[in-house]
């Protein structure tokens, strides 16, 4: 078998569940019993280079079945295709994938299938950057900018974003890229961490997480809130007392509130100084977001971790509804699709602070935020990815954290390959943890 004629053999799916809500990890008002799961798909092929691409979509639990069979409905468009042809335009899978019009009905661009299509998206440049030797971050920053522009799907969005802007921007984002990859290499990119902050926890460890998250340099945390305004003002205060005046404090009140409710609850929380209110009410409420930003003001808002797409980016953009983007490498189309949200955001420069609380969401983004910095924003200031300090023992190349940054990795890929032996342990139902957890319930029941 030539590199050359290698195909695409096998597209393997993986139903990956971790118990985090017995611990209360990842818990909020509007999911108080997460279970952070990963709906995980590997590209396999004939070349005989022994390259995989991995991908996948980040699930809370329940559902995460439903998303493996969506990842397996694509299935069809994948065997058999050219490797070569697939790592060179990974643009045309995304197009054939989201183009399927039977699949596409049950979106049409949202939803199970536009996260199916995500995940598999993500494993093709996964795949394309292993076979380049390259990190993610830099296959994609040195990449010309013609083809970069020729990745995006501009349907839906020209009216905000054409081609002929997106390549200005990136032609202009590549002044300074060697002496910024220096800084990347040094520095790395800076973070912030919702690791103290989690609705379940007592104030006890939210006041020593929060003390340890500074002490560990990071100049931002979050906490959730939006479940009682009483137990709210309570745990802000105790972790304004906790970080002091220089940190910045983000609240995260995940969907749960009514516009009129978000502008009250956040003001009510206005004498701790929140740095930003996220998700203050419906991922789909574009002009309800504006009226939150009129009203809370100068408090910023943050939102997109569920944005479903593109186009309600652009949306949020074009009315100015929010101070803050917050891009998540699996809740879209994938790579692709992100390419198009960044370069709105650098169109209505707008900073982009992404979502990664969530099995594996921090090794994705990274990438992204790193290829923002190096080739089209050109900064970090008021730039940060979020940091869960959780499962990542389970990547291959998991993130490394270094005086609230995050450094740049070097490994070859997305950094979205699993141990094997994670996936056979917590593969839902018949990995070992769950087999004995269900085995276990059976027998005291």
């Amino acid at each position: 078998m030539t590199t050359a004629s290698a195909r695409i053999t096998a597209v393997d799916t993986h139903d990956v569940r971790f118990p985090t809500s017995r611990e209360l990890d990842g818990s909020d008002a509007m999911n108080p019993d997460p279970d952070y799961s990963a709906a995980y798909v590997v590209l396999r092929t004939d070349a005989g280079d022994g390259h995989e691409g991995h991908g996948f979509t980040f699930t809370i639990g329940r559902g995460n079945d439903v998303q493996v069979a969506a990842i397996g409905a694509l299935r069809p468009h994948l065997v058999g295709r050219s490797v070569e042809e697939l790592c060179a335009d990974p643009g045309s899978v995304n197009r054939d994938l989201i183009g399927d019009s039977q699949l596409r009905w049950l979106g049409p661009e949202k939803g199970v299938m536009h996260m199916a299509i995500g995940a598999v998206v993500n494993a093709v440049w996964d795949l394309a950057a292993k076979r380049a030797g390259q990190p993610l971050w830099r296959l994609l920053a040195h990449a010309d900018p013609e083809w970069l522009v020729s990745q995006v799907d501009f349907r839906y969005i020209a009216d905000a974003l054409t081609p002929e802007e997106a390549l200005r921007l990136l032609r202009e984002g590549r002044t300074g890229l060697a002496e910024r990859e220096a800084v990347l290499l040094e520095r790395g990119y800076p973070g912030y961490t919702t690791s103290p902050g989690w609705l379940g926890y007592s104030d006890e460890k939210l006041t020593r997480l929060a003390k340890q998250a500074v002490a560990d340099g990071f100049t931002q945390i979050k906490l959730k809130v939006g479940a009682d305004l009483a137990d709210d003002v309570r745990r802000m205060r105790t972790a304004r007392a906790a970080v002091g005046e220089g940190i910045r404090i983000a609240i995260d009140a995940n969907q749960r509130w009514n516009v009129g409710e978000a502008v009250e609850w956040t003001n009510a929380l206005a004498e701790f100084d929140p740095y930003w209110i996220e998700e203050p009410t419906s991922p789909d409420d574009i002009l309800g977001h504006a009226a939150v930003r009129r009203g809370v003001a100068p408090v910023k808002v943050a939102t997109g971790e569920h944005v479903q797409n593109r186009i309600v980016f652009k949306q949020l953009l074009q009315i100015g509804a929010i101070d803050v983007l917050q891009i998540d490498a699996a809740r879209v189309g994938g790579v692709n699709e992100n390419l198009a949200i960044l370069l709105l955001a650098a169109k209505f420069k707008v900073p982009v602070c992404p979502h990664a609380g969530g099995v594996g969401l921090c090794e994705l983004v990274q990438h992204l935020s790193m290829f923002d910095y190096l080739a089209l924003s050109g900064t970090t200031e008021n730039r940060v990815i979020e940091f869960v300090d959780h499962l990542h023992e389970h990547f291959t190349a998991p993130v490394v954290m270094r005086d609230g940054h995050y450094t740049a990795p070097l490994t070859p890929g997305f950094s979205a390959t699993m141990h094997p032996e994670s996936l056979a342990e917590y593969r839902y139902p018949d990995g070992t943890f769950w087999a004995a957890d269900l085995a276990g319930r059976e027998e005291a029941a």
